[in-house]
Formats: C-alpha cells, sequence, structure tokens
C-alpha cells in the first residue's frame, strides 16, 4: 500500500475505540510509516494526530504502552540513520534506501509534531525515544547544536509537566521517570543541571513505591492469602501471588530499578528545597514500615534460612522462593541508593545540619535500616558501600546528640523473650546491638545499663535462647547475635565514664567468656575480647584503682585455664570481630591452632597492659605456657607471638625497659629461644650475633 493510503488508514484508525486486538498492528504500522514518510509535514502530523490517538491514549496499559512509544522512535531513529548512512554510499541514479530523509532532517519534523494537543509528557517520551536512537551507544547521528537542542527539549517537556500535577497526573509522572531513566546517560552535564529537582524528587519516589514500582509492598499481602493455614507453607507456583510478583517485576520501571535509583540520587543532590528531602525521607519511613509489617504478617516470615530446604518443597526453592527474596532485595538496594544521599545532605545542607533537624533525619534513617533488617541480615545483605555509608554516617551524626540516641535505644529495644523469637524480630534485635555497640560514649550511665548492659547480658546468661538446647539447630543469626552480645558489652567497658557498672559486670564477663570458648567464640575473637578487658582493668582506666587486682586476677584464670586446655586442632572459622594487634603472619601459615594455644596466645595479647611491676613475672608464666605446648608448630606459633610482644613496639617505654631487663638478666632470651633441636633464634635489637667461623675459633 503506498505511504500516502497507509497514513490515512491508521489516521483514521487512531479515532477508533481502543481494542487491545488492533493496537499492536496500529502500533507497527506507525513505526513503519515512520521510516518510510519522506514528507516532513507528514512526518509532523502522523506524530501529532499519534499522541492523541483514542485507539492508544483512552485506556493505556500503564508504563508498557509509555515504554512502547519511546522504542517506536528509538527504533525508528537507529533505521532513519542508517539508512542515511547507506544512502550517503550509492551511485548516482540508485534509488534511495528508506524515506530519502536525513536524519536530522527527519529530528526535526517529528518534533515540529509535538503541539499543544497532546501532552508534555508524551512530548518527553517521544524525545527521549529520539535521542536515544541517534547518539545512544555512541552514534553520533545529529550535529552539536542539533543534539543540545534535543538534550534542552526533553529537559524542558520533563520539567513542565512535572510542575504541572493536576494535567500529569500519576502517570505521565510515572511516564517521565521513565523517559528519564532511559534519556539521562545520555544528557550532558549542562542540561541535567536544568532538570527541577524539586519536582523531579517526588516523581521519581512516587513512581518507585507505587503502582507501577514496588506496590507499596502489597504483593507480600497477596502471599499471605494463597499460603493459608489450612494449605501448611504451601505456595504453589501457579497462585496468585507468584503471579503477581512476576508481573511486577516484568513492569518497566521495576526492570530499571538501577537506573532509577541513579536518577533519584541525582535530584535529591539537586533538590533546592530542603523540605522536600524530609518529605521523602518521610515516604522512606512509611514504606519500609509497612513492608516490614506485612512481611512480619507473612507465614513465610517464620522460616529461618538454616530450615529453609527442610521446611519447604523443592519447587518452591527453586521457584518462587529466590523470585520473592530477588523483589526484597531490589527494594533493599534501591531505598537505600535513595537514602544515601539525603544522609549525605545532612553533612553539608545548612538547612539539614542544624542541631533541630540532623538527629531526626540520622533516626528515620536508622528506622528505615531497621525496617529493611529482615532483607539485610540475610547472607550479608549490608556489606555494600551505599549501606555502610548510610548507616555509620547515620550513627556519626546520632552521636552528637545523647537525647537522640536515648530515644532511639527506646523505640527499637528489643523485648526479652525466654523462646527463639522469629527471624524478624532476631534480625531487629541483631540490628539494635550493632547500632547500640557505637552509643555508650553518648549516654549516662543508668540508661546505658538499661539499653545496653542488659538486652547484652540477658543474651549471654546461660538460660538465654542463644544458648539454651531448643534453639537447636542454631538459626542463621545465633552467632552473629552472640558476637554482637560481647561487642556491645565490651563497648561499655572501653568507656571510662561507665567504670562505676563495668567492675561488677567483668567477672560475668569474663565468666562467659571461659565458658563460650570455643564452641560459640573463634580463638581471635575470645583474644580481642580478653584483650579488650584487660585494657579497661590497667591504667589509665579509673577500674585500675578501684580494683588493682582484677588484672592479675584475669591473668591466673586464664592461665589455669590454659593449663587443661585441650591440645586438639581447633577448626578454621571465620571471624567478625577484628584480629589483635600484631603480625599474624605465624598464625597464618598453620591451621593448627589449639584450644591451649589460643589461650595463651590471649595471655602474651594482655601483657602491654600490666602494671609495670608485674611484667617481669608475667614474661615468664607467659613464656613457660608456651614451652608447655606439646605440638612444636603451635609452641612456634606461641613464641613468636610473645617475641612479637616484646621487640615490636607494643610495649610503653616503662614496660619495655622492664621487657629488656627480663630479656638479658633474668633468662627471658632462654625461656623463648629454647634448648637442643628446639632452639629458635631470637635477638633483641643490636646484639651482636658470631658467625659460625668466628665461634669456632673460641
Amino acid at each position: 500500500m503506498p505511504a500516502d493510503r497507509l497514513l490515512n488508514t491508521v489516521l483514521r484508525a487512531y479515532q477508533d475505540a481502543p481494542n487491545p486486538s488492533q493496537t499492536d498492528k496500529i502500533l507497527g504500522t506507525t513505526n513503519t510509516l515512520l521510516t518510510s514518510l519522506n514528507n516532513p509535514l507528514n512526518l509532523s502530523l502522523l506524530t501529532s494526530h499519534f499522541l492523541i490517538a483514542r485507539s492508544i491514549w483512552q485506556q493505556p496499559d500503564g508504563l508498557r504502552t509509555c515504554l512502547r512509544i519511546i522504542s517506536i522512535f528509538n527504533t525508528v531513529a537507529i533505521h532513519v540513520r542508517r539508512n542515511e548512512l547507506e544512502n550517503a554510499n550509492l551511485s548516482v541514479g540508485q534509488p534511495p534506501v528508506g524515506s530519502g530523509v536525513r536524519a536530522e532532517g527527519w529530528a526535526r519534523a517529528v518534533a515540529k509534531g509535538l503541539d499543544d494537543r497532546s501532552s508534555r509528557w508524551q512530548h518527553t517520551l517521544v524525545l527521549a525515544g529520539i535521542l536515544m536512537g541517534m547518539e545512544g551507544e555512541d552514534r553520533r547521528s545529529l550535529s552539536w547544536n542539533l543534539r543540545s537542542t534535543l538534550e534542552q527539549a526533553v529537559v524542558t517537556a520533563a520539567n513542565l509537566a512535572l510542575e504541572d500535577n493536576s494535567q500529569t497526573g500519576v502517570l505521565g509522572r510515572a511516564a517521565i521517570v521513565l523517559a528519564l531513566t532511559y534519556a539521562f546517560p545520555l544528557l550532558s552535564g549542562a542540561s541535567k543541571a536544568l532538570l527541577n529537582g524539586n519536582a523531579l524528587l517526588p516523581a521519581v519516589v512516587e513512581a518507585m513505591l507505587g503502582e507501577e514500582g514496588f506496590q507499596h509492598g502489597e504483593f507480600i499481602r497477596t502471599i499471605e492469602d494463597d499460603i493459608a493455614p489450612t494449605r501448611g507453607l504451601g505456595w504453589p507456583i501457579n497462585s496468585n501471588s507468584v503471579h503477581r510478583i512476576q508481573q511486577l517485576e516484568s513492569r518497566p520501571l521495576a526492570q530499571n530499578m538501577g537506573p532509577l535509583s541513579r536518577l533519584g540520587v541525582f535530584a535529591v543532590e539537586h533538590a533546592g528545597d530542603s523540605n522536600i528531602i524530609l518529605r521523602i525521607q518521610n515516604d522512606l519511613v512509611s514504606f519500609t514500615a509497612g513492608v516490614l509489617g506485612k512481611w512480619e504478617n507473612c507465614a513465610l516470615s517464620l522460616i529461618d534460612m538454616s530450615i529453609e530446604s527442610a521446611k519447604l518443597s523443592a519447587e518452591i526453592l527453586q521457584g518462587s522462593w529466590p523470585m520473592l527474596w530477588q523483589l526484597l532485595n531490589k527494594i533493599m538496594f534501591t531505598v537505600v541508593s535513595i537514602l544515601q544521599p539525603i544522609v549525605g545532605r545532612c553533612l553539608l545542607d545548612p538547612h539539614l545540619r542544624n542541631d533541630n533537624i540532623a538527629p531526626t533525619l540520622a533516626t528515620k534513617a536508622l528506622h528505615i535500616l531497621r525496617n529493611l533488617s529482615f532483607i539485610s541480615s540475610r547472607q550479608d545483605g549490608n556489606t555494600f558501600q551505599s549501606y555502610t555509608f548510610t548507616y555509620h554516617t547515620s550513627l556519626d551524626i546520632l552521636t552528637r546528640y545523647p537525647d537522640a540516641c536515648t530515644r532511639f535505644l527506646q523505640e527499637t529495644l528489643p523485648p526479652p523473650t525466654a523462646t527463639v523469637p522469629s527471624p524478624v524480630h532476631q534480625a531487629m534485635t541483631l540490628f539494635y546491638l550493632n547500632t547500640a555497640e557505637h552509643l555508650p560514649p553518648s549516654i549516662s550511665a543508668p540508661l546505658v545499663e538499661a539499653l545496653i548492659i542488659a538486652p547484652a547480658t540477658t543474651n549471654l546468661s546461660p538460660t538465654s535462647w542463644l544458648i539454651s538446647p531448643a534453639n537447636t539447630p542454631p538459626s542463621s543469626l545465633t552467632l552473629e547475635l552472640f558476637e554482637s552480645s560481647h561487642a556491645a558489652l565490651l563497648s561499655v567497658f572501653s568507656c571510662p565514664q561507665h567504670s562505676t557498672l563495668t567492675a561488677p559486670l567483668i567477672p560475668f564477663y569474663i565468666d562467659t567468656l571461659l565458658s563460650s570458648f570455643p564452641t560459640r567464640v573463634s580463638p581471635r575473637q575470645f583474644r580481642l575480647a580478653f584483650r579488650t578487658v584487660m585494657q579497661v582493668a590497667s591504667p589509665p582506666y579509673p577500674i585500675s584503682v578501684t580494683h588493682p587486682e582484677l588484672s592479675e586476677t584475669l591473668l591466673e584464670m586464664l592461665r589455669f585455664r590454659a593449663e587443661g586446655a585441650s591440645t586438639t586442632p581447633l577448626p578454621a572459622a571465620p571471624d567478625a570481630l577484628s584480629s589483635p594487634p600484631g603480625n599474624q603472619q605465624a598464625e597464618s601459615t598453620t591451621s593448627l591452632i589449639s584450644e591451649q594455644t589460643a589461650l595463651v596466645l590471649a595471655l602474651t595479647d594482655a601483657l602491654p597492659y600490666l602494671p609495670v611491676h608485674l611484667i617481669d613475672e608475667w614474661l615468664s608464666r607467659a613464656a613457660e605456657a608456651s614451652n608447655a605446648i606439646l605440638d612444636p608448630r603451635m609452641r612456634d606459633v606461641a613464641r613468636r607471638r610473645l617475641w612479637e610482644v616484646l621487640a615490636n613496639g607494643e610495649l610503653d617505654v616503662d614496660r619495655a625497659i622492664a621487657g629488656v631487663r627480663w630479656w638479658g638478666t633474668q633468662g627471658g632470651r632462654d625461656m623463648i629461644n629454647g634448648t637442643g633441636n628446639d632452639q629458635m633464634d631470637f635477638m633483641m635489637s643490636g646484639a651482636l650475633v658470631q658467625s659460625e667461623k668466628e665461634s669456632s675459633r673460641l
């Protein structure tokens, strides 16, 4: 059919009532005409009528229709440019490929069809498609002036539409966000700077959380309907909830959450009105709280990761289960990506960093992360850079405000429980303990006792569900909760202002630490914990004045335990806590670290914190304990660690002088170096060494 007749046919089809069976045919014909029409006036006419076509826009299929519009103009622009390049190489007299219209002429003709009869947000779709087709993937189809004009047209159309909410509507705002997710990487810095961040940011977040995005977490509620109690935990792969998740994942915005989050980051950074930033953060708080609440009410939330394979069928484990967690992870990554620049602005924006706003903003950021903790605690989901920055920056801001610290801990304090809590509550408890670890310097002693010491000691007590046989098999977060409870107590111990609380707690803590090792605490974790306690029990901490005998008593407990400890090598285990100071090379070269060796190493780690008058005696005891290790490789590890303490600068001046005296005049050298086949060759710095030839002449 000639192009003119086909044009008349499609223009008439535009006026028909919506008919899904004809929509594909109409869009395909439009695509063909945009490629084949050679009259610029007809191109403008077709574009103008296409954007007001009743058959397309009276009942659009949400953003899928909008994406198809972008795709049509993108595809046609690519073909027009390709045809132009091919026509440039044709011989004289050969018919042109396609319509013969050059790329710039085609782009100008289509742009002229964007008139007042259609909406600005529709113009954004067309302009974004043209820009992508002409300049995407390093294509250089337009002159610099025309490309700059096209970029500014995209921005202008988006700004005008976003600034007129009543005319644009929800679909229009989402369509603009969709178009910008594709066009944004192609915009120059000058063009991006023209975007209205105040109008763009609410539209981005609305699209992200709304029906075209994460649907306010409503997909979780439909899961509960499909796994009613009468059906157990069966979640049919053909259920409505699975179908809804699949539909959600197939939506244009859900498939482009990465580019969408980058657009949101830009909008946060360039929004001039700080009140909009605060309003957006409130939206994120409400959204994440809603997702958390819906997940708590879902029966699937009761399944711990450690028992998934036993509770769920193979069909679920291989199909709907990973699909669900992929969506939840996408929610977490997207929300945190938007939250990061919000927290970052709190460091620079004078309207946000003041004492009235900053603590509230930081507290809400932590509430958002806490609401997402059931996702982020799963398989180290909280280790990516945006999460780490947001979390630690929020903590840094919060610690400047004691009242805000107290309120946050009071609002999130986990209730005591003797039974194993649900995985969701375990995740929130873990978040609480990890956060509380940073706050003792900012809180008064009575509040520290109630808000940090009490929940931590409850977790470490012999009757705790973490230790109780009822927690068998242990949940996936048992070890992390146990370690976090230790870390929270050690954080309190390290604060001199809380020394009145520390002294009565240390005996309980050391007893718990010794009873937990090596089953629930790894060697390096044990050494760090014991070293920290020894440090706070020694000068200049106040407890060394009120309880001067405490540090030596602790070492006696450790030495006594080491004498009867197991010599069987311990299995290698990942450490959540940092390694103690000193060179760990000797330890990393062998996995043969027994319980006895670890205890001796912990004793050696504590030497730099002993009072000076005890150094000589405990250097000898550490050397004796090292020599008592039967396995030669383990004994070598212990001796090398003792040598590092003496020679690598861990001792201060007074203790180092005592160490030199012990080495030179009190038999320390012989105790460390050993005798016979077991002899080592450790020497103090500056020692004179005879060669074998010289010694043979003596």
